[in-house]
């Protein structure tokens, strides 16, 4: 077995909501691998920050790009300052996305039959509608170059159905309050995509695969961790670092036979 089989070094990795919880950890990994970063976020990046991405901007290992992925032309001119850069991309983390966390307004999380269509429509256009546009524009790029290795970022609630029983101390406490239905039929959409893109580009030697994470902490209510833990047979939520394995796997020569599939990372979750 080759000692580079896990070796990202030098490639460009696009990682979009990169300054988010869980992609500033991808980008944490892929920096530890010697990836050169790209982070795309609609976010500012604030120079005098802690932020743990800091470092790798600050060493030029990764650079920042305000980017709207609900927006062609905006992907198409961060496609241009990444060629400009780094070249045409290696691989493509599509992470960002919209969630109704435990402790949302009710307005984002009220019952079905009232869900603001407004919101349904912000959900779809971030977590499906970008995944697809940044595809089609940094996708398209990797299968014109030959070569390229996509991950989509899915959920468990992309293949379960939400638990509501987990949110059942907010209506207790007299709240309206259920997982909205917007994030899990975003997240659905999810691998149809994948699926068809991992055949439509197979001949490119582009590689299209989902991972599904499970529950991340941070800082949920009391209440919403002791249901959630009592559902996971690990017994508690993921720590954001720990799915950096699965995207250096995913990215490398190590999963170069893998294509078109999901890997499901949710602490045994869906096992029961």
């Amino acid at each position: 077995m080759k000692n580079d089989l896990f070796s990202i070094k030098g490639e460009t990795i696009v990682v979009t909501g990169g300054l988010g919880q869980i992609g500033s950890s991808y980008c944490q990994a892929l920096g530890e691998y010697g990836a050169n970063i790209v982070i795309l976020d609609s976010s500012e990046y604030n120079l005098g920050s802690s932020h743990n991405t800091t470092k790798l901007i600050d060493a030029g290992q990764a650079i920042y790009i305000k980017t709207d992925i609900t927006d062609k032309n905006s992907l198409s001119e961060a496609l241009k300052t990444i060629e400009l850069k780094f070249g045409t991309p290696h691989g493509l983390i599509n992470n960002a996305g919209l969630d109704s966390p435990p402790n949302s307004s009710s307005k984002s999380n009220g019952p079905f039959e009232t869900y603001d269509e407004n919101i349904w429509d912000t959900v779809i256009d971030v977590n499906l509608k970008g995944v697809f546009l940044s595809c089609q524009i940094l996708g398209s790029a990797m299968a014109q170059s030959g070569r390229g290795s996509i991950i989509n970022i899915g959920s468990i609630y992309g293949i379960l159905s939400p638990d509501q029983r987990l949110y059942e101390y907010r209506r207790n406490s007299a709240e309206v309050f259920f997982k909205p239905v917007a994030y899990s039929a975003s997240k659905s959409g999810i691998y149809g995509l994948s699926r068809y893109l991992a055949t439509y580009w197979a001949n490119n030697n582009v590689r299209v695969n989902t991972l599904t994470l499970g529950g991340v902490f941070n800082n949920q209510d009391k209440e919403f961790l002791d249901e959630y833990h009592k559902k996971v047979p690990l017994g508690r939520m993921a720590k954001s670092e720990e799915y950096g394995g699965a995207i250096i796997f995913l990215l490398s020569s190590a999963s170069s036979y893998m294509t078109g599939t999901n890997m499901i990372m949710d602490g045994g979750l869906s096992a029961w």
